[in-house]
């Protein structure tokens, strides 16, 4: 056996030798090809090498890198070369300059050469490769290796292989001497009997595992199945020896066992049982044709693996969850969401009850004993929609046994595993509740929504016949689901809170409503923003002389500050309107007001950026006079439905300070329309401020409608579906006085006009049928002509106005303004004001271009 041993590995180790040699031949050219190739391609694609290339000296750069890569790629050179065939390096110093020996053309055109030439290391196999940058070749670069040097290094292999084959021998000699030695230690010298003694044990051994071996031959045949496998496969007796397709067993068993693939743990089901099945070939070492399979019961694995998939998606349903309730800051959509995400994946039927408070975005009151508060159900989604529980919007009283009442006193969840078995849940309402049962429902989960130290309302889980019921597994993920959209319920109930605190201070400082005026028919919306209240504001001032101001403005910003920054500035401007200021002084006024707001209010608090508008109508002349600061331009409506945005001068927001303001004048016809407006109308998310001003002309163009009219037409036509600012919209259609109604005269500065004055006036009243007013009017006016006459020089001129009071108006050349005072005993003068104070029922003065008027008020009832 050791002879035959030795002759074996001698024959090897020659053909080994042989074919080395053989192998070697050919091979030599190949090795050379691949190592050049590695080599020149590696250094070719190196990061950086263009940028060299284009260097001022490359040669000196690349030598000494080339030399480097040369030496660890085991080639006997690297050659970096330009376009034209220059070398830039080369293991022989002074072949740098020269023409490269070799074809570069196919590597001009981006391809690799191979080639043997006699270069000047003598004969060698070399290859030629591209350097690119962008597409285009800047270089090449050449590696090779000597042919000489690939022979000597196979040469060199020879000795090794004949080494190798004589220590093979004397290795397989000795381990022959060893194995043997150890095969008789390890037989302890047995014998053929107890050899198969042995064989009986281990199949003994091999029956009585717990796990099915079945052995099949290489044409189907079964050659051995342990017990085992004969308990979980159902074979009969006499199944060795038979096909497999002939033992009954299902098709995708049978399959398995025949075909020699290889399986791991693949799970098929026979009969009632799920095997986990693994499957190896036994030709792979040289051993007979055919299979081994292993067998295990996985139906307990199965099981488990089902409570596996159903915590996964538990998580997953949390997972939806965290992702889903909370998207807004309603209470009710909140609500909404939690029952959305719990049907189907959790429960059949979903409901959410909260107390009305809640609903405010006030604090429900704390339960007092058992009994549970009203409660409104806000939420409820199902399978279907003809069950009998309490719909959305009904309000309810759970009564104290029931579980709802228990669980919200108590704050917590209850399990109610099978309601037509629980008695304190029927107490709640008898016939409604057996409706619940003949309907199917089965089981529920009641938790109550506590958040922060408050209770909210009790959420309800509900299951039907058509699924197991609930248990206390469910419990945990219920009480999860329900506290995360609690705290989402109580974000949006304390928003609800703040929201309505801001909406109420709004509207407390906006107008309650219309001031009485003849000059203009109005009419007004004022829309807060749903996501928060802005600084938006408009306002309609009676001014002296039967005119009317109008105002709208915006400040930029939401919520409480911004409020109360506009309520700040409405009342600037009332208080500057009161002074009877013309429009371009008022926003200069309201300017320095701002930049003064800004200075005591801290950085991120700042006011810049407010805008306003204020526009005069006189409707004695038809005319208006506007200035605007940073405000979009009004709409004027002609009576024939014309619709155009006046230029007005433009101004800077209010804040900045340090530009003027300008004001326009503009001859308005009667029966015009004046619409005042915020950006709010024309201007949201998906729709810019072009689009939204031809909208509102567009909507605008149709003067028959009355103001109100109009104003539900622009709503209608502008009003985005989510309103996220504020909307003021003012429209006023004007009017004018009748010439019968306003009275004039020019005096001259002389003292004895005063009696004329009188007479004229005492006519023209009584032409008015106004006799009762006659003696105060009289009074007035002589006082107000002496005034004039007394401290002012040129003509006087006198205008009554006749509407809803009758209005007196001295106008004079000069701009001294009288003003009201207490006179001493021994004063001449200072008693003719108080009078007219007394007298009237407002007076004051306004200045104009050309001097001053005096104008005093009194009712007419």
């Amino acid at each position: 056996m050791f002879v035959l041993q030795v002759l074996l590995v001698l024959l090897l180790v020659v053909a080994a030798v042989v074919t080395l040699l053989l192998q070697a031949r050919s091979d030599r050219f190949q090795a050379a090809r691949d190592r050049s190739l590695a080599a020149a391609e590696g250094f070719a694609h190196g990061p950086g090498l263009p940028e060299t290339l284009r260097g001022p000296d490359p040669a000196a750069v690349l030598q000494p890198l080339a030399e480097s890569a040369r030496r660890q790629g085991g080639v006997d050179f690297i050659v970096v070369m330009n376009r034209d065939g220059i070398r830039y390096s080369h293991p022989d110093p002074s072949q740098i300059g020269h023409h490269f020996v070799g074809t570069i053309a196919p590597s001009l055109a981006g391809h690799v050469t191979v080639e043997e030439v006699n270069g000047p290391l003598g004969k060698e196999l070399q290859v030629v490769v591209p350097v690119t940058d962008r597409g285009r070749v800047v270089g090449m670069v050449a590696s090779g290796l000597k042919v000489s040097s690939v022979s000597s290094a196979v040469d060199q292999q020879l000795p090794v292989v004949v080494g190798a084959g004589a220590a093979a021998l004397a290795l397989a000699t000795a381990g022959a001497g060893l194995l043997s030695r150890r095969l008789r230690r390890q037989t302890h010298g047995l014998g053929p009997a107890e050899m198969t003694q042995m064989y009986e044990h281990h199949d003994a051994v091999l029956h009585a595992v717990r796990e099915g071996v079945v052995i099949v031959s290489g044409d189907g045949r079964v050659v051995l199945a342990n017990d085992e496998a004969r308990r979980l496969l159902d074979l009969a007796p006499d199944a060795e020896g038979r096909p497999v397709d002939g033992l009954g067993l299902d098709p995708r068993m049978a399959e398995l066992l025949c075909s020699g693939r290889v399986v791991t743990d693949e799970v098929l089901p026979v009969g009632e049982r799920l095997l986990a099945v693994n499957n190896r070939p036994t030709d792979r070492r040289g051993g007979p044709p055919g299979s081994v399979a292993t067998l295990r019961d996985s139906t307990e694995l199965r099981a488990l693996a089902g409570r596996a998939e159903v915590a996964r998606g538990r998580l997953r349903l949390l997972y939806e969850a965290s992702v889903t309730i909370g998207t807004t800051l309603d209470v009710r959509r909140t609500a909404e969401e939690l029952t959305e995400v719990s049907v189907p994946g959790f429960t059949e039927y979903a409901t959410v009850d909260l107390a009305e408070p809640v609903l405010r975005g006030e604090e429900p009151s704390t339960t007092v004993g058992s009994e549970a508060p009203e409660l409104r159900r806000v939420a409820l989604t199902g399978l279907r929609d003809d069950h009998p529980l309490y719909r959305a919007g009904e309000v309810h009283r759970f009564a104290s046994p029931t579980p709802q009442a228990t669980g919200f006193v108590s704050g917590e969840a209850q399990l109610v595993p099978d309601l037509a078995a629980s008695a304190g849940w029927r107490t709640q309402d008898p016939e409604r509740t057996q409706e619940i049962i003949d309907y199917g429902f089965r089981s529920m989960i009641t938790v109550p929504l506590k958040a922060r130290g408050v209770l909210m309302g009790i959420a309800n889980f509900w299951r039907t016949q058509d699924s197991e019921p609930f248990e206390e597994d469910d419990l945990s993920l219920a009480e999860e689901l329900s506290a995360r959209a609690a705290v989402c319920i109580d974000n949006a109930r304390r928003y609800t809170r703040e929201h309505a605190m801001a909406v109420t201070l709004q509207h407390s400082l906006l107008p309650r409503g219309l001031p009485e005026q003849e000059a203009l028919d109005l009419a007004y919306r004022y829309l807060p923003a749903q996501a928060g209240v802005g600084g938006d504001w408009f306002d309609v001032i009676p001014l002296p002389g039967a005119r009317v101001a109008l105002v709208v403005g915006d400040v930029v910003g939401h919520g409480l500050h911004a409020a109360a920054t506009m309520g700040r500035l409405r009342t600037a401007v009332q208080n500057f309107s009161s002074l009877d200021l013309p429009p371009d002084e008022l926003l200069g006024h309201l300017d320095e007001l701002v930049g003064r707001i800004d200075m005591e209010s801290e950085e991120e608090a700042s006011v810049a950026g407010a805008t306003c508008l204020y526009a005069i109508y006189d409707p004695v002349t038809g005319t208006c006079s506007m200035a605007r600061a940073g405000h979009l331009l009004p709409a004027l409506v002609s009576p024939d439905g014309a619709v155009e945005f006046p230029e007005l001068p433009p101004g800077p927001p209010l804040g900045l300070g340090g530009l003027p303001f300008e004001a326009a004048e503009l001859q308005v016809p009667p029966g015009s329309s004046l619409v005042l407006y915020t950006d709010g109308l024309v201007e949201d998310r998906t729709r810019d401020v072009d689009a939204g001003l031809a909208i509102l002309a567009d909507t605008l163009g149709h003067p028959d409608r009355t103001p109100q009219q109009t104003c539900e037409a622009v709503l209608g036509a502008l009003l985005p579906p989510r309103q996220t600012d504020d909307i003021a919209l003012l429209v006023a259609r004007t009017r004018v006085l009748d010439s019968d109604r306003i009275s004039t005269w020019e005096l001259p500065s002389d003292p004895a006009v005063v009696a004329r004055a009188r007479s004229e006036v005492t006519r023209q009243l009584t032409e008015w049928g106004l006799e009762e007013t006659v003696f105060t009017t009289e009074l007035i006016l002589s006082e107000l002509i002496t005034n004039a006459i007394r401290h002012a020089s040129g003509p006087i001129g006198v205008r009554l106005l006749r509407g809803r009071a009758l209005i007196c108006e001295v106008s004079d050349t000069s701009s001294t303004s009288p003003h009201l005072r207490y006179a001493a005993a021994e004063d001449e003068g200072g008693r003719g004001l108080f009078l007219v104070a007394q007298l009237a029922e407002r007076w004051g003065t306004r200045y104009t271009a050309g001097g001053k008027v005096i104008w005093a008020e009194q009712p007419l009832m």
